[in-house]
């Protein structure tokens, strides 16, 4: 079954891929009677929903149930500014994973999304003229792990995209480490833009010591730039034109940290699609990671583009 119609009068600036997934966040460790609020999130919509804020027009390929639980996720896509025409709706169980964040921002994550509907995605649900026409298309290592059907699509999409952008965004309960750094260093040749994170990422996939000789060695498996984000310290960029480092914007607040590397991927790519250059871009996108940290859950503060230039000391264009 398909969802909200299977193109756009328009082309997105940005198209992003990958599972939307029920949020249950607890403010305490789980167990039973403890209180919790129900959002929606995964790393796919936190993306679109960045890049949407930053300014640009997206479109989120993904799978939602048919039902009125399904019902209830569109109308937030939407809300957050996220077009919905290509979403497709099945019969199926829907994604969902269950978060405990402490107050210094830590989290405890328990998932419940195999067999989910999101990992459906398969390749016929791809529209190959929409992701041709995008000024991005965005998807990650989560997307590629759900299933073998969704990895045959991110293969798909980075083949049809003009400009496709990579977030190995490696979860160890999905593949192992060797798995993951193989999709890497397939797709970094048909990436624009690769955006791993250091040490953690960058040691399992790449067994490099340094955020620098990471986007050396990403650079030299045919990515076209690179940026390495260093957590609170900030960004390593590693691109034809050069290698800049980026200090991190200082966080305001610390509530929750889910969302924050999302962030960065979407604002990053909305700028860059909408004229800004890869340093300038990637200001940006630290200081949108850096106020989503203040709010709770993926989705839970997703800050405007004028918000995130005040707190990155960037004036409008």
């Amino acid at each position: 079954m398909t969802g909200e119609g299977q193109g756009s009068s328009a082309p997105y600036d940005v198209v992003v891929l990958g599972e939307v997934l029920l949020e249950v966040g607890t403010e305490q460790p789980f167990g039973h009677g403890v209180p919790a609020q129900l959002q929606v999130s995964g790393d796919a919509l936190n993306v679109a929903a960045s890049a949407a804020a930053a300014g640009a027009r997206v479109g989120l390929v993904s799978v939602l149930t048919d039902d009125e639980l399904g019902d209830a996720i569109l109308a937030r896509v939407a809300a957050l500014g996220v077009g919905t025409a290509l979403l497709r709706r099945r019969r199926g169980q829907q994604g969902m994973y269950l978060v405990h964040g402490d107050p210094e921002g830590e989290r405890e994550f328990a998932y419940a999304r195999s067999g989910s509907v999101g990992s459906s995605l398969a390749v016929d649900d791809l529209d190959a003229a929409v992701l041709a026409a995008a000024g991005a298309v965005v998807t990650s290592g989560i997307t590629c792990a759900i299933s073998a059907s969704a990895a045959r699509a991110v293969r798909t999409a980075a083949q049809q995209a003009s400009r496709f952008v990579y977030d190995p965004n490696f979860r160890p309960r999905l593949a192992t480490a060797p798995e993951a750094a193989a999709v890497l260093a397939e797709l970094a040749p048909s990436a624009a833009l690769v955006t791993p994170s250091h040490p953690a990422e960058t040691s399992a996939l790449l067994g490099v010591g340094t955020a620098l000789e990471a986007g050396r060695r990403l650079r030299a498996l045919g990515a076209g730039a690179v940026a390495v984000t260093c957590g609170a310290r900030g960004v390593q960029l590693v691109a034809e034109a050069g290698e800049v480092w980026v200090d991190a914007v200082p966080a305001p607040a610390v509530v929750d940290q889910t969302g924050a590397g999302d962030a960065f991927v979407g604002t990053l790519t909305a700028r860059l699609v909408l004229g800004d250059d890869l340093a300038t871009a990637t200001r940006l996108a630290v200081a949108a990671s850096s106020l989503v940290v203040g709010g709770r859950g993926g989705t839970g503060l997703v800050p405007t583009l004028a918000q995130t230039r005040e707190h990155a000391g960037l004036s409008a264009r």
